[in-house]
């Protein structure tokens, strides 16, 4: 049986895998949930609304921000998130193309 070549950009592959990682995580998930909900939410809704503390809030929202999941504004003293909505189309974009290519 011959194996199937899978030709995928080293760079997207990262990417992909890291953002992957990032949501792959059920806290993680509710957060992105709530951000879309809302369009933009500052950090203090997010924590006391979902019922969670502070510094955990934060933490998650540092690995999706690095992730390239979430975008911030600084508004005063409060930071506003959304959801990096194109980010996530070039994410999906690149695991469709992979699973094309091994059919």
């Amino acid at each position: 049986m011959k194996k199937a070549e899978v030709k995928i950009k080293d760079d997207t592959l990262q990417t992909s895998s890291e953002i992957l990682r990032a949501l792959a995580h059920p806290l993680r998930m509710r957060i992105l949930e709530f951000i879309d909900r809302h369009k933009t939410i500052n950090v203090n809704k997010i924590y006391n609304t979902l019922k969670l503390e502070q510094s955990i809030t934060s933490q998650h929202l540092r690995i999706l921000r690095v992730a390239g999941i979430v975008d911030t504004k600084r508004d005063g003293k409060f930071i506003h998130y959304t959801i990096n909505y194109p980010k996530i189309a070039q994410v999906t974009k690149a695991i469709d193309n992979f699973l094309e290519e091994d059919k």
